[in-house]
């Protein structure tokens, strides 16, 4: 006797897409006794867009799910592995990358058949009934309806959807014929810079996206273009590849990408897929991949949950960390090619490099497995020796060269007593030298006692201060030559006396507090930190005096390198934005006045530090809150610094209000300091969640960074650039080992043998 009908005996699917249709025929097959039913509210033959490219990894899942659906696809695939990057008339190739993709059309003919043939009731050119009364007599609702969904607008405080409109806009064609690699071209048009994104999908046909900042679309016209003309200018524009072969359109219409994000993916028993929850930009892959995946884990969890509400949280458990992964790789690509003129104008395999490395997926090290001559052609490009990987290249900033490119990121370790660093700090920090750094920096060093953030701070204020740094440079600069010392010089500002971190971070101390100083009265954690004063003018000339004393004291203590800490809410950070700076005189206001103190304090200071040894600032390039500092301000703020004489910007971002909302992710700051590289012309030091090797490598490479900042890793492994030298089997003069370690030099065998 039959057991019960799995969960969901009755499924509603709204939505006729890959996403709805490959969930209802999955479902079906699972459990045959199930009713599904599925609401498109276009005609079978209706569809937008023309091919569809799936990953291998897709296909697994589609093949172990449904062996017959994956078998009609695979006799559609256009296979491919190559792809082209045109650069002024250069044309690059890298291989190995595997594609595959059919006709949309076809796509979507093979999943009706399938789920005709196993019994699914289709409904064509019916609008959907709501979902809110599907569920009233259904046990699931998919809504699979899309980028625009109904059902997520209609029942958005439930869902929670937060949509994006982005920069560019971008067109839907195809070309009938087919092209045998993935090709990205750039036309540099009298209108600004546009963008070609194309590949095959069947034996005499192509996708083709035309896509380009929205200005340019504005200058170029397009606006006042019908569906024909607009297809008609961009075979123009593209006419290189194109020839006399025009370009077809299928109800395009130009758009603007959204980014569909949801705080919740279900509610009750109605859930979302594919579009309806997340969007990713098409530069990374295909939508109905994402969906498609979806349905796959949707499906998996309602066989195998003892209810329909156990299943959609566990699918939202499965899939929300894959998509959100790949939403930041996808938001990486699309501000890559929003900001495209930044790139464009370097060399070409660099510009190639950069295009196939800016999702961050793709880095140097699998590259160079893909297609080791491409990778092979970059470095030379940029003058780097053969065996030499990019991380362990020197650099020069004024009359300090850094031997590679890795820097140890400043991390307080509130261990000083009394300002003063001791053994501790000795050990810390020479550790890292030992471990092959090109620079090490220290945590911030506080200018005076009520500038310390906690009492464990270090300090450079008081002769034994000087002395106890003379003493860790000297161990530096005698037991590992050729590391550079970096002093970080900074004012806690209204984020000071406060508990040690391990204590209870941000957390005022019990008792013995000291006042604190800040442009505007304002706390850091209303109702929990203290109220600082407001600097008046004479406060902010003795504070500047502070850094200067400071400053000749570093220099006497043998210090390479000086950085001024404009960052994180510290006190110059606290001038620069406007969260935090509610002036009325001179020093507040317009960012031009709110950049004035810490101008003063800059000068101040570089006019104190030997002219030979350079100097960098660090800055927050977003205060990542509304209102806050902005990627275009921190543009113009690095340009002040430039012009005043920084040799490099560091720049971090945040820590400047407690409300924040940082979009964290892989070398997620990066992309702010390749900005400031590209439009300022600095060097900039990156930082923030750079782990690997493999991306020093891939972000040095692609010329968005000069240095590569990394903290957590040392703290790991203070070893760790002689182990990422060893790891590459690399042997040269970046990455010295000590003598007394070179016998560890090579990676210990694992396992036993025999």
């Amino acid at each position: 006797m039959a057991g019960p009908v799995t969960a969901a005996a009755r499924v509603a699917v709204i939505g006729g897409g890959p996403g709805g249709l490959y969930a209802a025929a999955l479902l079906k097959r699972l459990d045959p006794r199930r009713e599904v039913t599925l609401w498109e509210r276009n005609a079978p033959d209706d569809t937008f867009g023309f091919g569809v490219v799936l990953s291998d990894e897709t296909l697994g899942g589609v093949e172990s799910a449904d062996p017959a659906v994956y078998a009609a696809l695979s006799r559609e695939f256009v296979r491919w592995d190559d792809i082209d990057i045109v650069h002024r008339g250069t044309v690059l190739r890298s291989g190995g990358h595997g594609f595959a993709a059919l006709g949309r059309h076809r796509l979507l003919a093979v999943l009706h058949a399938r789920c005709r043939a196993l019994g699914v009731t289709l409904r064509f050119r019916a609008e959907a009934p709501p979902a809110a009364e599907l569920a009233g007599r259904h046990d699931l609702v998919i809504a699979a309806d899309g980028v625009h969904s109904r059902t997520r607008h209609t029942h958005r405080d439930l869902f929670g959807p937060t949509l994006i409109t982005h920069r560019c806009r971008y067109l839907w064609l195809a070309a009938d014929f087919a092209l045998d690699a993935f090709r990205f071209e750039i036309a540099e048009t009298e209108h600004g810079i546009m963008q070609l994104h194309a590949y095959p999908y069947g034996p005499q046909a192509s996708t083709v996206i035309v896509e380009m900042r929205e200005e340019v679309w504005r200058r170029a016209g397009f606006d006042r273009c019908d569906e024909r003309a607009s297809a008609e200018q961009c075979g123009k524009y593209f006419a290189d590849l194109l020839g006399d072969r025009p370009l077809r359109s299928n109800r395009s219409t130009w758009t603007a990408f959204r980014t569909v994000v949801n705080e919740r993916w279900s509610h009750g028993h109605t859930v979302l897929i594919g579009d309806a929850a997340h969007t990713a930009h098409f530069s990374i892959g295909s939508g109905t991949k994402l969906a498609v995946e979806d349905a796959l884990a949707l499906a998996g969890h309602l066989q195998d949950a003892a209810t329909v509400p156990d299943a959609l949280a566990a699918y939202e458990a499965e899939r929300r960390p894959a998509v959100e992964s790949t939403q930041r790789a996808a938001r990486a690509s699309l501000e890559w090619f929003e900001n495209l003129a930044l790139h464009a104008g370097g060399p070409p395999r660099r510009f190639a490099f950069d295009l196939l490395t800016r999702s961050r997926r793709v880095t140097h090290d699998n590259l160079r497995l893909r297609d080791p001559r491409f990778v092979a052609g970059v470095e030379a490009e940029a003058g780097i020796p053969p065996g030499t990987p990019p991380m362990f290249t020197p650099f020069r900033l004024r009359g300090l060269t850094l031997r590679n490119r890795v820097v140890v990121s400043p991390m307080d370790m509130y261990s000083a007593t009394d300002g003063t660093p001791g053994d501790f700090h000795l050990v810390h920090l020479g550790a890292r030298a030992l471990g092959g750094a090109g620079l090490v920096m220290t945590e911030m060093v506080c200018v005076s006692p009520q500038g310390r953030i906690t009492p464990g701070c270090a300090g450079l204020y008081a002769p034994e201060h000087e002395r106890a740094w003379r003493r860790i440079t000297g161990f530096v600069h005698g037991r590992a030559p050729g590391t550079a010392l970096g002093v970080q010089l900074g004012h806690s500002g209204r984020k000071g006396s406060t508990r040690l971190m391990w204590d209870g971070i941000d957390e005022p101390l019990p008792d013995g507090n000291w006042p604190l100083a800040a442009p505007s009265p304002l706390p850091y954690r209303p109702g929990v930190s203290q109220t600082p004063h407001s600097l008046t003018v004479p406060g902010l000339a003795a504070i500047r005096e502070r850094f200067v004393r400071a400053a000749e004291a570093a220099a006497r203590a043998g210090f390479d390198l000086l950085e001024l800490h404009c960052a994180h809410g510290y006190l110059l950070s606290s001038f620069l934005s406007p969260l935090t700076n509610h002036r009325e005189d001179a020093y507040g206001g317009s960012l031009e006045a709110r950049l004035a103190y810490p101008l003063e304090v800059f000068d101040a200071v570089r006019a104190a530090w030997p002219a030979d040894r350079p100097m960098t600032v660090r800055i927050s390039a977003t205060d990542w809150a509304p209102g806050g500092t902005t990627a275009d301000d921190a543009v113009a703020i690095a340009r002040a610094f430039a012009g005043h004489g920084a040799d490099a910007i560091d720049v971090s971002t945040g820590q400047v209000v407690p409300d924040e909302r940082p979009e964290r992710g892989r070398s997620y700051q990066t992309p702010f300091a390749d900005r400031i590289r590209h439009e300022v012309g600095v060097p900039v030091i990156a930082v923030g969640a750079i782990s690997s090797w493999d991306d020093v490598n891939s972000l040095i490479l692609a010329g968005r960074t000069d240095l590569c900042a990394l903290a957590r890793p040392h703290l790991y492994d203070p070893n760790w650039t002689l182990h990422a030298a060893a790891d590459q089997g690399y042997e040269g003069p970046g990455a010295p080992w000590p003598v007394q370690y070179r016998a560890g030099s090579r990676k210990p065998p694992t396992g036993r043998r025999a």
